[in-house]
């Protein structure tokens, strides 16, 4: 066996490592290598996120219909939507001062916007023209930074003929939904009407049953009458004419002469004003706004409603006059569908109607003694053909046109809130005196 060498003295003076120290450096090392390991599976995941953002961004740079430009706080174009290229006609709009991209009687304002923007670090609008191109409604906006400095610029553009064409479609299919809205308004009030035709029938047979029979009545004084001036003619004496006038109780006759007469202009004013009310009310409501009375309104419109019903319902109405502005056939109709929802709820009762001026508003209350609303429709009552009547009963559309047409006069249609009963509130702006 080889005899060792003594140590050397240098590595004799070094301090002996022990177990422990030797197993503390060894852990120390493994920690260190599971951190490298992390740091490196994290850093997979951020490039795996940037590559997919960066994917994502270049999708949405190829999709985009309007013109998108992204540049650094130079004003250098670093990113450029796909149409930007077509719209260039394929010209490469990359590191280019972004002024080169518009024309050159715009550029001026643009820098002057950009520079706006980045000392209010808040977007600006403005109209300009491509170098190649359409007009473009531009949009700039900053781009800020974690230190909420300035960086760069965002500007998105949509061409104007775009806008203009869709601005023009817009007009079309609103003009189209005011005239389809015109005609609900129309069917909904014949419907209505159609309800009304038994009251109206029996409204007009009164009064000319009254002319008819007091046209009779005329008839036979006028007989009596021309009786008793033939024989004045025919040359009677005194003593058999005063015989004759008290045979035929002339006297009498000529009292109730004056009844008859007066009871058939009654009756044919009657007529008239059924007519006129009947006229009013099916008007169509179009054309100006006028000012008209708001209360008379109220009082024709629920009284047609009632005349037609068989419902022992009551009506009791405070409608002191109040001037308003804006189509009286509209507002009939609405409160006439007011007043029939009120009449179907109840069955039999008594509506209440009121009308006062409040803040520079007309507010027309209507309200019943039925079952009022429950909570959960409250919600829905004004939606289009939402109704809870049976089939047959109802459209669905009266109280949705009634809420557009108080909307459409600068109003409102609510339902209020009441422990009993439905309230509802029709408000309309006062006529400027």
């Amino acid at each position: 066996m080889p005899i060792l060498p003594p140590p050397h003295p240098e590595l004799s003076a070094r301090p002996h490592f022990t177990d422990d120290a030797w197993v503390e450096v060894l852990s120390a090392v493994d920690r260190t290598y599971a951190d490298l390991v992390g740091y490196q599976e994290q850093l997979e995941r951020q490039n795996a996120e940037l590559l997919e953002m960066r994917t994502f961004l270049t999708a949405i740079l190829g999709s985009v219909s309007d013109v998108l430009i992204v540049a650094d706080k130079q004003g250098v174009v670093a990113e450029v939507s796909q149409s930007l290229d077509q719209t260039w006609g394929g010209a490469e709009a990359r590191g280019r001062p972004v002024a080169e991209v518009f024309a050159a009687e715009d550029r001026a304002l643009l820098l002057a916007l950009m520079q706006k923007v980045r000392d209010a670090r808040r977007a600006h609008a403005v109209e300009v023209r491509l170098a190649v191109g359409e007009p473009l409604d531009l949009s700039i906006a900053p781009r800020v930074n974690d230190q909420g400095r300035v960086d760069g610029f965002v500007l998105t553009g949509r061409p104007l003929g775009a806008l203009r064409q869709a601005y023009a479609e817009l007009t079309q299919s609103h003009d189209a939904l005011k005239e389809t809205q015109a005609q609900l308004v129309r069917n909904e009030k014949l419907a209505s009407l159609g309800r009304l035709l038994a009251g109206v029938a029996h409204e007009l047979n009164n009064p000319i049953s009254f002319v008819y029979a007091n046209a009779h009545a005329l008839e036979r004084y006028s007989a009596k009458f021309e009786t008793y001036f033939a024989r004045v003619q025919e040359g009677a004496s005194r003593e058999e004419l005063i015989q004759l006038r008290a045979s035929l109780k002339l006297d009498r006759e000529v009292q109730n002469l004056r009844e008859a007469i007066r009871g058939a202009k009654d009756g044919a004013e009657r007529v008239r004003d059924i007519v006129e009310d009947l006229r009013r009310l099916s008007s169509d409501g179009s054309g100006e706004m006028v000012e008209f009375d708001l209360a008379e309104v109220a009082r024709i419109a629920a009284s047609w409603v009632l005349r037609g019903m068989k419902q022992p319902v009551e009506l009791q109405a405070e409608l002191a006059p109040v001037k308003v502005r804006g189509r009286p056939g509209h507002v009939q109709q609405v409160v006439m569908n007011l007043v029939q929802n009120a009449v179907d709820a109840m069955g039999s009762g008594v509506i209440r109607m009121g009308l006062r001026a409040e803040g520079g508003m007309a507010v027309l209350r209507v309200a019943d003694e039925g079952p009022g609303v429950p909570e959960a429709l409250r919600a829905s009552i004004f939606d289009p053909f939402f109704t809870t009547k049976p089939v047959g009963r109802g459209t669905g559309l009266g109280l949705s046109i009634s809420h557009k047409i108080a909307e459409e006069h600068g109003g409102s249609l609510t339902l209020a809130d009441t422990a009993t009963g439905a309230e509802f509130l029709l408000s309309l702006p006062l006529e400027a005196s």
